[in-house]
């Protein structure tokens, strides 16, 4: 069937959104033609490759604070809200529609029609609409993407407007500043003004998912990456910026089903997205060559700097930001799953950077040690990371993404708990940080170490070891690992003052117990009573 006509888009689609008198309409166009459009607009380069360079602007990274929820019947009583997941009333996100609607009549917009979920049983229909070709193939590459035939009768579920030279009056439109990022849940639209920066796009749609599946679905969305071998047997890895969540999930040996966003249903665990979004500070081709060759026609890569005279990467240059991205669709990587579902998960792999030295390299979790640990999402920065970091600094991110998450931790910990025990799932806690004492004293853990651990994991060859109890967490301890030391199975032995680890076990575990108490009323005796013992 042949593809709606650019007038037949106009009439039934456009003029009901209140968008009249665009400029131009661009609808579904390729990434070819988008990339060139780019260029011609001065808007972007390309680099040696052939992948489009471009520039962000003013925002590099989302603007959590500038993240709002309007609070209507939908959401007043259902929402967690806080400093991340603010409301907004009603009244200001129609004048702000009004006002950018008024502001794309007056430019050239581009429109995609596009999804998200790989299983079809949740699909989520969107239609994008961008005042720049960069930022509608970023649209195209990080969701999934219809087959034309689908176009004909297309129904968008979900809106996205996204006008980054559109500001915001925060004296008058109820903003903290010019960019805003907004979230619908009645009307079923996402605006996003003033902030060129793409992932503000992905994030709204992530969070809008993590609002319905859990509370409409009961299926739990996460904030992860997942992989499935062979035989069938998938493995979740959870983890925040630091922790080896996309570095250990990339195995040659497995099929990659996604690197950030999944839903986990009754029987399978499914991508929400049709791409990748990774990070390309200090990217070579020896640490993450699929990253590294996906750099192509068609990638976009943003806010990067070139080797002087050259169209090179400087893939090392924090000159913009050290936030340096680049989109490109699943297809990129020669191991990924298409489509992109597994099956139920056989092993969760909770990923932290323990720059104290305290947690064991891999231990294994009980179902409530689990939900806590995922309540806590706990990682830890080491000095350089952010001004006036001078020492290790617990990071905690509830369900390792807080500010994706409308609803409760709680809620979404229960949910988690309920799959583990009907699908007998092992949950393992993998420190990749620091053994023998805190970082500038101790030493990280051998990233071949960490690969051997969940190796044996992943074959079943810890299930019959010998295990021991952290004294303190609780969290079991195996004793003999594969291709791994025994001796630092046990973090405690790998330190010269065994007094002091247990000090600063007990130090950090506080730290724990104080996290928590901000989510305490809402998490289940089972949660709550998988804290640390101090």
């Amino acid at each position: 069937m042949p593809v709606p006509t650019m007038i037949s888009l106009q009439k039934s689609v456009l003029i009901n959104l209140g968008i009249r008198s665009a400029e131009n309409v661009h609808y579904q166009l390729s990434p070819d033609e988008l990339t060139e459009q780019t260029i011609t607009r001065k808007e972007g380069v390309l680099n040696d490759t052939g992948a489009l360079v471009i520039n962000t602007g003013e925002f590099t990274g989302r603007s959590p604070k500038d993240k709002f929820i309007v609070k209507d019947t939908i959401t007043s009583e259902t929402v967690h809200w806080n400093d991340f997941n603010i409301p907004i009333e009603p009244e200001y996100f129609d004048q702000l529609y009004t006002k950018m609607l008024d502001h794309l009549n007056k430019k050239e917009i581009w429109v995609r029609d596009c999804y998200a979920c790989a299983d079809t049983a949740y699909r989520l229909n969107i239609r994008v609409i961008n005042e720049n070709p960069w930022s509608n193939l970023f649209a195209y590459n990080m969701f999934l993407r219809p087959h034309e035939e689908e176009l004909e009768n297309f129904k968008p579920d979900w809106h996205i407007i996204q006008a980054p030279s559109f500001k915001a009056d925060a004296a008058t439109d109820g903003t903290r500043q010019h960019n805003f990022a907004i979230v619908n849940f009645t009307k079923r639209i996402i605006l996003i003004g003033g902030s060129g920066y793409t992932g503000e796009m992905k994030k709204g749609i992530f969070t809008i998912l993590n609002f319905i599946l859990p509370h409409d679905k009961h299926v739990l969305s996460m904030h992860c990456s997942a992989n499935m071998g062979d035989d069938g047997d998938t493995a979740i890895f959870f983890g925040l910026s630091g922790t080896g969540k996309t570095t250990l999930s990339a195995d040659q040996q497995r099929h990659l089903i996604g690197d950030d966003e999944h839903g986990w249903t009754e029987n399978t665990v499914f991508n929400f997205e049709g791409g990748c979004y990774a990070k390309t500070i200090d990217l070579s081709e020896e640490k993450e060559p699929e990253i590294f060759h996906a750099i192509r026609p068609g990638a976009l890569v943003e806010n990067v700097t070139f080797f002087e005279g050259t169209n090179k990467i400087d893939f090392s240059s924090k000159k913009i930001t050290e936030n340096t991205r680049v989109s490109y669709p699943l297809e990129f990587i020669s191991n990924a799953l298409h489509p992109s579902i597994g099956k139920t998960p056989k092993n969760i792999f909770f990923l932290t950077a323990d720059a104290y030295g305290i947690f064991p390299p891999i231990s294994k979790l009980s179902t409530g040690q689990a939900m806590y640990q995922f309540v806590s999402g706990y990682t830890a920065k080491v000095a350089g990371t952010e001004t006036g970091v001078t020492e290790p600094k617990p990071a905690f991110s509830a369900c390792f993404g807080a500010p994706f998450f409308p609803l409760h931790p709680g809620e979404y910990a229960e949910l988690m708990g309920k799959k583990i025990r009907a699908h007998k799932v092992n949950v393992w806690l993998v420190n990749t940080g620091w053994s023998g004492g805190a970082y500038g004293i101790g030493k990280r853990i051998k990233l071949d170490h960490t690969r051997a651990m969940i190796t044996a994991a992943l074959e079943g060859s810890l299930d019959n070891v010998e295990y021991e109890a952290h004294p303190i967490f609780g969290m079991m301890m195996p004793k003999t690992c594969p291709n791994v030391p025994s001796e630092i199975l046990n973090p405690r032995n790998t330190w010269a003052a065994k007094n002091e680890y247990d000090t600063k076990a007990k130090e950090l575990a506080k730290q724990f117990i104080k996290n928590f108490e901000k989510y305490a009323s809402g998490a289940s005796e089972e949660t709550a009573g998988a804290a640390p013992k101090v």
